[in-house]
């Protein structure tokens, strides 16, 4: 696959943390539109006419879901915040370290309010066997695609790294 190597930059810590933060924005601007979407999808349900009809456990579920997606878009938008706080205090490695934490919150929170959306509709549309069986897979899904490919390619390019620097 790739080299390790093939990979370092000629660059100062303060143009590392300065790219790092760039393209942290950039993760941050695709997750935003998916979470705005969903947000103000969540927002105008309870103004529909079937929303009264709703069960208790359809209820509980969209609460759920309303949360979740409410946390995805503080936690997405607080390295702005944190940002704007803390902009020319020198604590540009605080910055990126602490958003690289809020955005695995913000994904997970994503997630769930992706997987409750699908399951509210399905259970309205269809039964809960089919919401809660296709929210399992995309649970799955979202585990596999989110953290299982990342973090396998990881440890791939760990062991590289190990055996390359063991070779004499």
């Amino acid at each position: 696959m790739s080299d390790p190597q093939r990979y370092t930059r000629d660059e100062s810590e303060a143009q590392r943390l300065d790219r790092n933060f760039g393209e942290q924005l950039q993760e941050l601007r695709i997750a935003q539109a998916g979470v705005q979407i969903l947000f103000a999808f969540l927002l105008s349900l309870p103004f529909q006419q079937r929303f009264t009809t709703l069960t208790d456990l359809q209820r509980n579920i969209y609460v759920w879901t309303l949360m979740a997606a409410a946390v995805s878009v503080i936690v997405f938008t607080a390295p702005v915040a944190l940002h704007r706080t803390l902009f020319r205090d020198g604590l540009k490695d605080f910055i990126v370290a602490y958003t690289d934490r809020l955005i695995g919150v913000g994904l997970f929170t994503l997630g769930m309010g992706i997987i409750g959306g699908v399951i509210l509709i399905l259970d309205v549309l269809m039964s809960h066997t089919v919401a809660f069986a296709v929210g399992a897979v995309l649970l799955v899904l979202g585990i596999a695609l989110w953290l299982g490919v990342p973090l396998s390619q990881k440890g791939r390019a760990r062991r590289r790294r190990e055996t390359h620097d063991s070779t004499p």
